[in-house]
């Protein structure tokens, strides 16, 4: 019998410890080039951003960069589904299905404005998109899909309310949402120029718990049927 210690069987089983590395280094190689790639993109644009500046943020070879991700156009889209399947996630996190329709809105509103506190570089992404006039969005599979169940779930809630005599029922869950989403889109975006316009901080936790809680109330408030407006 051989020598469990002997130098051929240490040779033949050392390849599968490394083989069995591999998969754990690329998920974190490409976890790190993608956060690099959204800080980039987010802070420079698409046009400005540069491959060099993303592989040494995410202390990553430069080669690797393109062995999983092809190319710098592949590489933004691929930034681009990452923050939308983000906050879709979020959103399905929050079972809201669960909640009468009032806590399901009211959970929903401050969700989303949240997500745009914790996350500025989202709206600055976004706008980097929006510059190149969604050129790139255009090309994802998956996008409209991602977004599908987000507009059945509003239509859900608004439903449910208006079965309780609580909200409206001419209520586009669309419009609903954008308007949901701008409540907290803008004031993150221009926190810095609002700031000095109206000389208050508004980066204060004061001051974002008063926005939050501004952005819930108008939305109930527009959902409210008129009965219930008094």
């Amino acid at each position: 019998m051989s020598d469990p210690s002997s130098p051929a069987i240490v040779e033949l089983s050392q390849p599968k410890a490394e083989t069995s590395k591999r998969p754990r280094n690329s998920v974190k190689t490409k976890a790190s080039i993608l956060a690099a790639a959204r800080v980039e993109f987010a802070d420079r644009g698409f046009e400005g951003a540069r491959v060099d500046a993303i592989a040494e943020r995410a202390e990553a070879n430069k080669r690797l960069l393109y062995h999983y991700f092809g190319n710098k156009e592949e590489l933004y889209r691929a930034v681009l589904l990452e923050a939308y399947t983000e906050i879709r996630a979020g959103e399905r996190a929050l079972s809201l299905g669960r909640y009468d329709p009032v806590e399901a809105m009211d959970r929903l509103v401050r969700f989303t404005f949240r997500h745009f506190l914790a996350n500025p570089w989202f709206p600055r992404l976004l706008g980097t998109e929006n510059i190149e006039n969604a050129r790139f969005l255009k090309t994802l599979p998956d996008i409209k899909a991602l977004h599908s169940p987000l507009v059945g779930q509003i239509a859900e809630i608004i439903e449910r309310g208006a079965e309780a005599g609580l909200f409206r029922r001419d209520v586009d869950p669309v419009q609903l949402y954008i308007s949901v989403a701008a409540l907290g889109f803008f004031y993150v975006s221009n926190t810095a120029t609002l700031s000095v316009i109206f000389e208050r901080d508004l980066s204060s936790v004061a001051m974002v718990q008063e926005r939050e809680a501004h952005a819930v109330q108008m939305v109930l408030d527009f959902l409210k049927t008129k009965s219930r407006h008094g």
